[in-house]
């Protein structure tokens, strides 16, 4: 690989690493959201970049409202419209005119028996029981060692002044990348008016 390859795929790699910070600011206020972390790697065909999710949890955030929920350590799990039932780590539910608990996305919260119903004064403790005057009459299914935070949604876990450096960083390499380019572009040129020169 020369270097004009290498600078090539040096201006790809900080493009794509710009693209993820500003991703991840765009989020930096999607409650739940985690940031994508972009690795940079060199290869025989230059410099490459993947992105892997950090799973890091965000903060929890309290409401005070009781079907806010956030998990720690694990997922709860809703119905999605389509009938699939997805996994889910924060969401803030209300009553439907059914007695069901549904999120801003059309999702069911679902229980050990189906989608969960309850009334305006059913609690969920930390184990997801689902209690109305102090009797559990469902569970919420989650994942294994997860515990509930009720009255609480888990905020994005992006930290808004590291994205921003990672932006800046991305585009001095990315400017970087390209005077390098020109330069070895003026080099060549030069040599190829040289030996011409030479020669005549």
């Amino acid at each position: 690989m020369d270097g004009i390859e290498l600078m090539a795929s040096a201006m790809h790699a900080a493009r794509a690493r710009l693209d993820v910070s500003a991703a991840n600011l765009a989020n930096v206020s999607s409650a739940g959201f985690r940031r994508r972390i972009a690795r940079i790697s060199l290869s025989q065909r230059g410099l490459r970049v993947m992105s892997a999710l950090d799973r890091k949890q965000g903060p929890l955030e309290k409401t005070g409202r009781a079907f806010d929920l956030a998990v720690v350590g694990g997922s709860f799990w809703v119905r999605a419209p389509n009938g699939a039932a997805v996994a889910e780590r924060s969401a803030s539910f209300t009553l439907d005119a059914a007695g069901r608990l549904v999120d801003e996305r059309g999702r069911l919260l679902l229980g050990e028996r189906g989608p969960l119903r309850a009334t305006p004064g059913a609690t969920i403790d930390s184990r997801g029981a689902v209690r109305e005057g102090g009797e559990a009459f469902d569970r919420l299914r989650l994942s294994a060692g997860a515990s509930v935070e009720s009255g609480f949604l888990e905020r994005s876990n992006v930290d808004a002044i590291g994205e921003m450096v990672d932006v800046l960083a991305a585009q001095r390499a990315f400017e970087t990348a390209e005077k390098t380019l020109g330069a070895i572009d003026e080099t060549r040129a030069k040599d190829v008016n040289d030996v011409a020169r030479v020669k005549a």
